[in-house]
C-alpha cells in the first residue's frame, strides 16, 4: 500500500493506493494549514483503512515547484515516517502530477499551479514520437503571460479559478481549452500511480538526500 501525501499548494491531498485500487483519497483546501492539518488526515486515513505506517509499502510525495512551507511539510512528514521504518520514497513534480491524467490527449497540456501574489507555475506537456515529455520546463509566469504564449489549441489544467479562465481563453484568442472543474484536481492518487509505476521499474529516492524542487530562493 502506497501512502502518496501531496501538499505543494494551498490545495492538498492524499491518498492510499495499491497496484488495481485507489483505498482512499482526500483532497482539501487547506490554505496555510498544512502544519496542523496534515498528520491528524493521515493518523485519520490509517486508522479507517485499519493500518499502521509499518504496514505501507511506500511512500510518495510532491516536490513541487510550489509553496515553500507546503513542501517542506509534506516532504518532512513523508522522511518522518520512511526513515524509521526503511520504507522507499519517490518524489513527483507537481505540475507532472496535474498534466498525468492527460497523457493520452493529442494536444499540448498547459500544467498550472497558484504560486501567490498573481503569479502561476506552469508547464507544457506533451508527447513527442509518441514519448510523454516535458515541451516548456516549469516556471513563474502570470495567466495573462501565459495566454498570450499559447498560439495553438492546448488543455489548461490545474488550478484555474472562473476569472482566470476567461483570461486564457480571451487572451489566446481561444486558442487555450480549459477542462471542467472536476478535471482541473490535483489528486493524490495520480501521484501514487505515478510513484507505482517507477517503484515497479526500480526507482526510487534517497528519503536523506531528497529535497523540494524551488524555482525561486525562499
Amino acid at each position: 500500500m502506497i501512502l502518496a501525501i501531496d501538499t505543494a499548494t494551498q490545495y492538498a491531498g492524499l491518498a492510499l493506493y495499491q497496484p488495481d485500487t485507489v483505498f482512499a483519497e482526500e483532497t482539501w483546501f487547506s490554505g496555510r494549514n498544512h502544519t496542523v492539518e496534515l498528520m491528524p488526515r493521515i493518523e485519520r486515513m490509517l486508522k479507517l483503512a485499519n493500518l499502521k505506517v509499518q504496514d505501507l509499502t511506500a511512500l510518495a510525495v510532491s516536490l513541487g515547484p510550489g509553496s515553500f512551507t507546503g513542501l517542506r511539510i509534506g516532504l518532512a512528514a513523508a522522511k518522518g515516517m520512511a526513515l524509521p521504518h526503511k520504507l522507499p520514497v519517490v518524489g513527483v513534480p507537481t505540475l507532472e502530477i496535474v498534466a498525468y491524467p492527460f497523457r493520452s490527449s493529442s494536444l499540448p497540456v498547459w500544467a498550472i499551479a497558484q504560486a501567490g501574489r498573481g503569479r502561476i507555475l506552469a508547464a507544457c506537456f506533451g508527447r513527442v514520437d509518441g514519448d510523454w515529455q516535458v515541451l516548456d520546463e516549469p516556471g513563474l509566469t502570470s495567466f495573462a503571460d501565459l495566454a498570450r504564449k499559447i498560439d495553438t489549441p492546448a488543455l489548461c489544467v490545474g488550478e484555474i479559478d472562473q476569472e482566470a479562465t476567461q483570461i486564457l481563453r480571451r487572451n489566446s484568442q481561444h486558442k487555450a481549452r480549459v477542462v471542467s472543474p472536476a478535471a482541473r484536481v490535483r489528486r493524490a492518487s495520480y501521484l501514487a500511480e505515478i510513484a507505482a509505476v517507477r517503484l515497479e521499474a526500480g526507482v526510487r529516492d534517497d528519503p536523506d538526500t531528497l529535497a523540494p524542487i524551488y524555482l525561486s530562493s525562499p
